[in-house]
């Protein structure tokens, strides 16, 4: 196995580390990069999502190309709900529509733990999508780009 390197900030987290690893997972889901997100995850990290169990880098990556051809125009926001030393609880919101064009807002929550290197090891996803009309949707930042840091959050939001 190749030696991997450190990703800062490392566990275990203050709350500044905490909430500068939740924007950097929202930065890089903002991507769409399936590779480049899955390389964030330890490579025998598991996961729940939704109804969905994988296990490993692969498996991550398989999931979110899958993932990302379904939901276009995929836009999200994380926030932090609470951290210890090396896990992270987060609440996020993301808008995406369907091929017909059906636009939704994903509500959910996400329960983190990472490895001594900054890796995640395991993370837990509870989401329900919610139809919305386009005239409804909130996050308007370019597709495939980080949120601005001028755009608000989703407390500031009412989300």
């Amino acid at each position: 196995m190749t030696e991997r390197a450190p990703r800062a900030p490392l566990p275990p987290f203050s709350r500044e580390d905490a909430i500068k690893k939740v924007r950097m997972a929202e930065d890089a889901w903002n991507t769409r990069d399936p590779q480049k997100v899955a390389l964030a995850y330890t490579p025998d990290t598991t996961w729940r999502n939704r109804s969905e169990f994988l296990n490993g880098r692969a498996e991550v990556e398989a999931f979110l190309t899958r993932k990302w051809a379904a939901e276009t125009g995929y836009r999200l926001i994380k926030e932090i709900w609470a951290h210890d030393d090396n896990r992270i609880a987060v609440r996020f919101c993301y808008e995406w529509h369907d091929a017909d064009g059906q636009w939704f807002r994903a509500h959910g929550n996400e329960n983190w733990e990472f490895d001594a290197l900054g890796y995640m090891a395991v993370r837990h996803a509870s989401i329900n999508d919610v139809p919305i009309a386009d005239a409804d949707r909130l996050f308007h930042w370019p597709e495939g780009t980080p949120r601005p840091p001028e755009h608000p959050g989703l407390t500031e939001l009412g989300l």
